[in-house]
């Protein structure tokens, strides 16, 4: 999302001055002594990005007292985002992956050990950001989504070049890595706005269903958008043996024709660019957003209960924002399908 479009989604001028003092943030405790250290462990925070997982904890925290908790609130975001970035610089290295985020990666600039321990110093401050400010729930919570994204990426690791798994093992992974911090994001905002329970475990669920979403979005992406607007090579999943929807869905369809793809491919005897048109076919990308479906149904369930709240229009719009990407439903639909009412919503 351009900064523009999503600012156009969520409507609130001081959630974006607090972006941008939530990005001073994140440099001032990703700041070490050790100024070479900073500029490694620094260098993907200042590269950009879209911000998702803050934004997601800046609007969640309008949903208790933002005035009053707002410094917790940007603290939430910060210690999700760094989370966020230091996994980026392990992924790198276990990817060998040369490009991030339109630039160089950490690890072909300086080299594989000095990213891992870059990762690691981004977590570590993380930890220590919630130990000092949010309180021993959010550092409970913030361990353990560490945990889940890291059982996420070994399943993931696991199942490399493996063509005997199928969607379920998939939507686990992605579960595990992607969907648990964009949870813990909006329930960590919210929780550091002292929202009440029940909001706090909406937009939980409504986290966890949009982290799904995005995961399956990007990973369509990598089939079918070009290096530029990637920022790395188009099919490099494919090539690393990261076997995702669109290459399940296939295999489901026809297993031996697209075994046989793969195997050609990891044999080296095609190039990735002349055969991924056969892993984007309409049938195939089709099959692929009947399941963003699903979890686009289950996203707008989960925040039903805070219809008549005030701020339901922002998570309406962000749904309607998916829904214009893939072409679903829309919002209105659902409610009027699965609880027969009529909402008029306006930002």
């Amino acid at each position: 999302m351009e900064s523009k479009e999503i600012q156009k989604i969520i409507p609130f001028e001081d959630l974006w001055e607090n972006l941008e003092k939530l990005e001073q943030r994140l440099i001032n405790v990703s700041s070490s002594d050790n100024e070479y250290l900073s500029s490694i462990s620094q260098y993907l925070i200042k590269a950009g990005g879209k911000r998702f997982r803050p934004i997601i904890s800046l609007l969640a925290g309008k949903f208790g007292d933002d005035k009053k908790h707002i410094h917790k609130i940007i603290d939430a975001g910060v210690a999700v985002e760094l989370i966020h970035i230091g996994s980026l610089y392990h992924d790198d290295v276990m990817d060998n992956a040369t490009t991030r985020r339109g630039v160089e990666s950490s690890n072909s600039k300086w080299n594989s050990n000095l990213s891992i321990l870059a990762g690691d110093y981004l977590l570590a401050r993380s930890s220590e950001l919630a130990a000092e400010n949010l309180g021993l729930q959010s550092v409970k919570l913030l361990a353990s989504t560490y945990a889940e994204l890291v059982e996420g990426q070994t399943k993931e690791l696991n199942l490399s070049f493996n063509l005997d798994h199928g969607v379920e093992d998939y939507l686990k992974v992605i579960e595990g890595k992607t969907a648990s911090l964009i949870r813990t994001s909006a329930r960590l905002g919210a929780i550091a706005s002292n929202a009440d329970e029940e909001v706090i475990n909406a937009l939980s669920e409504w986290g966890w269903n949009c982290g799904i979403i995005f995961q399956i979005s990007d990973d369509i992406l990598d089939l079918t958008s070009d290096e530029k607007t990637l920022g790395k090579p188009s099919g490099n999943d494919i090539l690393e043996g990261t076997y995702t929807l669109p290459v399940l869905i296939a295999l489901e369809m026809n297993r031996g024709k697209y075994e046989d793809i793969l195997k050609s491919i990891q044999n080296e005897e095609v190039e990735i660019n002349s055969v991924i048109n056969e892993f984007t076919t309409d049938e195939i990308i089709s099959n692929s957003k009947d399941i963003i479906n699903d979890y686009f149904s289950k996203s707008i369930e989960s925040i039903f209960e805070l219809k008549n709240h005030s701020l339901f229009p922002v998570l309406e719009n962000i749904n309607n924002y998916v829904e214009q990407l893939f072409h679903l439903p829309s919002i209105s639909y659902f409610f009027n399908y699965y609880f027969h009412i009529s909402i008029p919503f306006t930002c």
